[in-house]
């Protein structure tokens, strides 16, 4: 009787010494793989495109075509955000992808400066989940319109919650001064835009391009009010320099495929032309990287 107890009692401390062994190491596998996980997507710098007022997710297609005609490796990622905050999405990112296109649209698109505060508040969520999801810890932006306006706004109201750097922003004919052509009659926003510039990223590298289909500027934006610019961002962050471009598909909405503006793009904000062992495929498909959300609509 007694010998089979201690037999029973010899197995228990063999399952348990072997539950000691392998735990701890099934454990320790599991945080690497993770930890192998964050340290890849802590490498992607993604370049993240907003559009301007009445646009799509669709609005950049034509730009991206003629980046990947330069470029290889580069998957893309769109998202609309709802008035509701809930998030669509399309396309995703390639497995080894470190830089991404990722669009960043919304439901309600419309002008106004009420309108661009709702935006960046969208954006913000979007900036959010994208930032919970991938563990990238710097970003570039472009955007086009408007689309500088809500990176701009974003930047002085939402950005220092983060632990992420932003390091180049592009924007394309941006209305800093909206539709105003008089320097000297500085509009409510530009106004509190110059108000919280302190908050501004010191580090930041920013390009303003201007479009000039004549001396005007390119249609619809007055030259002077992409010149406001200058009145946020100069002296307080790290570069300032506006570009100016003319000839053909100078005009407004032609800009974001203005062949000057995708060379000007490829040259200051792809920091890694070709990608070598990414297939993205048409339109970001692939393989997608983590937890990469899938097509369809996810809440914030």
């Amino acid at each position: 009787m007694i010998k089979h107890w201690r037999r029973w009692l010899l197995i228990l401390f063999s399952i348990l010494a072997i539950g000691a062994v392998v735990f701890p190491a099934t454990k320790w596998m599991a945080q690497n793989v993770k930890s192998a996980r964050v340290v890849h997507n802590s490498r992607m710098q993604p370049i993240i495109l907003i559009p301007g007022s009445s646009a799509t997710e669709d609005r950049f297609n034509s730009l991206i075509t003629q980046l990947n005609h330069q470029t290889s490796g580069h998957s893309l990622l769109k998202i609309t955000v709802k008035t509701n905050g809930k998030l669509t999405y399309s396309g995703k990112i390639a497995a080894r992808d470190t830089e991404p296109y990722i669009v960043v649209a919304f439901e309600d698109n419309k002008d106004g400066y009420n309108n661009i505060k709702k935006q960046a508040a969208w954006f913000n969520i979007a900036f959010k989940q994208l930032t919970k999801t991938y563990s990238f810890n710097r970003f570039r932006g472009i955007g086009h319109s408007n689309g500088g306006l809500i990176f701009t706004l974003f930047l002085e109201k939402y950005y220092s919650e983060y632990d992420v750097q932003m390091t180049r922003l592009m924007t394309i004919g941006t209305p800093y001064n909206l539709e105003e052509s008089n320097p000297n009659n500085r509009t409510q926003m530009l106004n509190d835009f110059i108000t919280s510039r302190d908050k501004l990223p010191n580090t930041l590298t920013v390009y303003s391009i201007a479009g000039t289909e004549n001396l005007d500027g390119d249609g619809t934006v007055p030259i002077e009010s992409v010149e406001a610019g200058k009145y946020i961002f100069q002296n307080q962050v790290a570069h300032y320099t506006q570009i100016t471009v003319s000839g053909d598909e100078a005009g407004h909405s032609e800009l974001p495929q203005n062949r000057q503006i995708v060379n000007l793009i490829s040259q200051y904000m792809v920091a890694t032309p070709n990608q070598q062992g990414v297939r993205p495929g048409q339109g970001g498909s692939g393989r997608g990287v983590g937890p990469a959300p899938r097509d369809g609509t996810q809440n914030p």
